[in-house]
């Protein structure tokens, strides 16, 4: 799936419509991961404030490029702090997620001009989410279901909404139908670097008007 380098984070997600998120023991098995996901055509991927060495593996991964040799797209998730935030951004982060209302990570990425999705579960908390970045990560998304998504889309048309939390790879799609922009899934993706690859090349769709492209050859 071609995409211009310059693609701006929420499209690049939304094309890819699975966003992965990897809470690892510690940094090394994060880089291992991400690289494999990169490897399948998974351009952005989400690593977590709760793995150990987090800054290091997000400083690590932002360097390379995906199967199609696009850059890779690093996110934080988790990000709850000032801290935490601008160590995220210096360490090259592209985009922070937090699971829930983080005004203080929303005045960091507003300072710095970056890209946060504020976590959210509450219609108000969603609201004010897309209001403020345009964006939400909606978490627990399995306890309102996807019909819960698809009446958020009803009020909020242009918001890009993002399910995460106890969604499994192959509910994806019916998500997807009742509107959200992308899912976020952290756990269940094949290991076998085929069956991997098949599941990104299935749903991802042309990002920011560009077409079909070919991966690039396998590096190794």
């Amino acid at each position: 799936m071609s995409c211009p380098s310059t693609c701006h984070p929420y499209a690049a997600i939304s094309a890819q419509r699975l966003l992965p998120v990897l809470r690892d023991a510690d940094a090394d098995e994060a880089v291992r991961r991400t690289t494999a996901l990169l490897a399948a055509g998974c351009r952005a991927v989400e690593l977590t404030t709760s793995t150990r060495g987090w800054a290091e593996a997000v400083t690590r991964t932002a360097q390379l490029a995906d199967a199609y040799g696009r850059p890779a797209l690093i996110g934080v998730g988790t990000v709850t702090t000032t801290a935490q935030a601008e160590t995220a951004l210096d360490a090259g982060a592209g985009f922070l997620i937090s699971p829930h209302p983080a005004p203080e990570v929303r005045e960091v990425a507003g300072r710095r001009e970056a890209v946060f999705i504020e976590g959210a579960f509450t219609p108000g908390e969603i609201a004010a989410a897309v209001r403020a970045g345009g964006a939400a990560k909606v978490f627990p998304a399995h306890v309102g279901g996807p019909r819960f998504i698809r009446s958020l889309k009803a009020v909020l048309p242009e918001g890009l909404i993002i399910p995460t939390g106890g969604i499994r790879p192959g509910e994806v799609p019916v998500w997807l139908a009742a509107g959200a922009a992308a899912v976020g899934i952290g756990g269940g993706l094949p290991a076998d670097p085929a069956e991997l690859a098949a599941v990104f090349a299935e749903l991802a769709r042309p990002c920011c008007g560009s077409r079909t492209g070919s991966p690039a050859r396998d590096p190794r």
